[in-house]
């Protein structure tokens, strides 16, 4: 893990900040910077929610990816039915002899099926049944009455008779269908899959752009909270400072050194300063309720007080922006995910182009029969034996006269795909820019911190050499107040400056794709 200490380093002066809603827990944590990245990476809710958009995405190419999965289908069905009817006749002979019968039916039959299929992504389906044994019986029963016109009848059962001695018949088959012109290979047959593919691959990219952004937005905000601290405490220092002005002035007053006047001076600052402090508390407040909401989202596991270890640390910028840049077209997760979209869109406009074409499917198959039998076992012996084989071969050719679906579609994948390739020269131009404009900010905001340096080093020498003269008899209020407000401004816009540091070295960073590498953090 790299060390935090590449743009951090421990102070001396330690902040610690109180929650501004009520906690429940009573504990006072320490936190340095890399602590609140991944406390915020582990609570905030962004990331489930960046988490949960990966998977959907992830399961949408297992969807697509079943279209080639192998179909097996098998089924027992067993019946039987019985049937009666009767009929009347008479014999030649005799006419006026009638005869009576009832014939009774009973038919039972089973037929095993399986049948497997699978489709593959050059555009070929591949499809087997097996039928049998089947079997098929009809046992036929009954009585015949003849009944003479003087006479008793006479009743005689017929029966039970089998339709036929040989119930039991059975087949295979097998075939391969391949389509020729369109729907022939994976752009075509296999697109949906193949873009789900890269969506997926998509995804990856997608989240770690989420934790990215998180992470900027959390450091961002540990920044801006160390700012709202010091410079509270900058505030209340300068409030100190103008009170003890004040005490001073009034009792240069009473012993009649100094005009009553210059109280009501001092009085002024000190009432100045008050309202410095209220802005200033309400500057961090706000940004200590921006930092608990980015690490705590439930506000039961908030801790009473953080205390902020880490300040922001200078350090000559090295490399030049030709690298960076270079750096950033490699590493750049958005350039990833729209370098997959032009795929993508490469992909449909090649499916789209291919259903231009006709139609025209060639298949083949083979196919064993066996003969009706009188046992399951001949029927096996039949379909193993070959027996009786057969094959098949065919073409299907068809053509849309107009195909004005296929023109539209193929127009619209052209449009998006040339849409996708202009956006990644346009993002590519947008890296470089960015990079550029980071590495020149982080190059002013550490020139700027020097200067504002060199600034509050001189404004506190010249309020100190103010106040003595005053102290001497040799100053106003007015004099010693106007270069204290110099100085607190000096102050607060030398804290600004190392913060906009701190922020420029986190841009930068993430301009480059190099700000979870150089946090130490890994994506899995």
């Amino acid at each position: 893990m790299i060390p935090r200490s590449i743009l951090l380093t421990l102070t001396s002066v330690s902040m610690v900040i109180v929650s501004a809603q009520e906690p429940v827990k009573n504990e006072s944590i320490k936190l340095s910077l890399f602590d609140a990245v991944q406390t915020s990476l582990k609570n905030n809710l962004q990331v489930g929610i960046a988490k949960n958009i990966r998977s959907a995405t992830k399961a949408n190419e297992l969807v697509q990816e079943g279209a080639f999965d192998i179909n097996f289908i098998a089924s027992d069905n067993y019946s039987k039915t019985q049937s009666a009817s009767i009929s009347n006749s008479t014999i030649q002979s005799s006419p006026s002899t009638l005869i009576t019968t009832e014939t009774n039916s009973t038919r039972k039959s089973r037929s095993l099926t399986a049948s497997l299929s699978k489709a593959f992504i050059w555009g070929g389906t591949f499809q087997a049944n097996y039928l049998g044994p089947n079997y098929n019986s009809s046992i036929v029963s009954g009585t015949q009455t003849i009944t003479p016109i003087s006479g008793s009848p006479i009743t005689s059962p017929f029966g039970p008779l089998p339709a036929s001695p040989f119930p039991y018949t059975g087949s295979f088959s097998a075939s391969y269908t391949q389509s020729i012109l369109k729907g022939f290979g994976p752009n075509s047959a296999a697109a949906s899959y193949l873009v789900s593919q890269n969506n997926s691959i998509a995804s990856d990219y997608t989240f770690q752009q989420s934790i990215i952004s998180l992470v900027s937005s959390t450091e961002n905000l540990y920044w801006d909270l160390v700012f709202a601290t010091r410079n509270f405490q900058n505030k209340k220092a300068s409030l100190k400072l103008s009170q003890a002005q004040l005490k001073e002035s009034k009792i240069r007053v009473e012993v009649g050194i100094l005009a009553p006047i210059e109280v009501t001076s001092a009085e002024a600052q000190v009432a100045l300063r008050e309202q410095d402090i209220i802005t200033a508390e309400a500057q961090y407040l706000n940004a200590t309720d921006a930092l608990y909401r980015a690490l705590y989202p439930n506000i039961q596991d908030r801790p009473s007080a953080i205390e902020l270890v880490d300040a922001p640390t200078i350090e000559p910028l090295t490399g030049n922006p030709t690298a960076a840049i270079d750096l950033a077209l490699g590493n750049r997760v958005e350039l990833k995910v729209a370098e997959l979209d032009l795929k993508s869109k490469e992909i449909l406009k090649s499916s789209a182009s291919n259903r231009m074409l006709p139609q025209l499917d060639v298949s083949v198959g083979i196919n064993e029969n066996a003969a009706t039998r009188s046992t399951p076992a001949l029927v096996r012996e039949d379909l193993t034996g070959k027996r009786y084989p057969g094959y098949n071969f065919g073409v299907t050719f068809s053509i849309p006269l107009l195909n004005r679906v296929g023109r539209g579609s193929n127009a619209v994948a052209n449009a998006q795909y040339r849409q996708s390739e202009l956006n990644v020269q346009d993002l590519k131009l947008s890296i470089r820019l960015q990079v550029e404009q980071a590495f020149r900010n982080v190059d002013a905001a550490s020139r700027g911190v020097n200067a504002a340096q060199k600034t509050r080093l001189f404004t506190q020498q010249d309020f100190e050499a103010e106040q003595k003269k005053f102290q001497n008899g040799m100053s106003t209020n007015f004099l010693v107040q106007s270069k204290q407000n110099t100085l607190d401004t000096s102050i607060a816009n030398e804290l600004q400056a190392q913060i906009n540091y701190a922020k420029a070295r986190t841009a930068l960073e993430q301009a480059q794709g190099t700000l979870l590498q150089a946090r130490g953090l890994e994506i899995k």
